[in-house]
C-alpha cells in the first residue's frame, strides 16, 4: 500500500495487499478480510461510508 493506512479503496477495486479492512464511515462496524487480486466488496446498505481503509495486516509478523 503506497500511501499507508490512510489510503481509501473503493468497492470493486482490485485488492493490492491481503489485509483486514474496515469501512470509512467511522462506526467501526463493517470489516472485510480481502485477498490480493480479489475485488473489494460493496459496503453494507446501511453504511454511510464510501470505501475501505486498512484496519490490520491479515498475517502480522510475530
Amino acid at each position: 500500500m503506497s500511501n499507508g493506512d490512510d489510503e481509501l479503496h473503493r468497492p470493486g477495486e482490485i485488492v493490492s495487499t491481503s489485509c483486514i479492512y474496515e469501512c470509512d464511515c467511522g462506526e467501526h462496524h463493517e470489516y472485510s478480510t480481502d485477498v490480493k487480486g480479489h475485488r473489494f466488496p460493496p459496503l453494507h446498505d446501511a453504511c454511510t461510508g464510501t470505501g475501505w481503509k486498512l484496519k490490520a495486516p491479515s498475517h502480522p509478523n510475530p
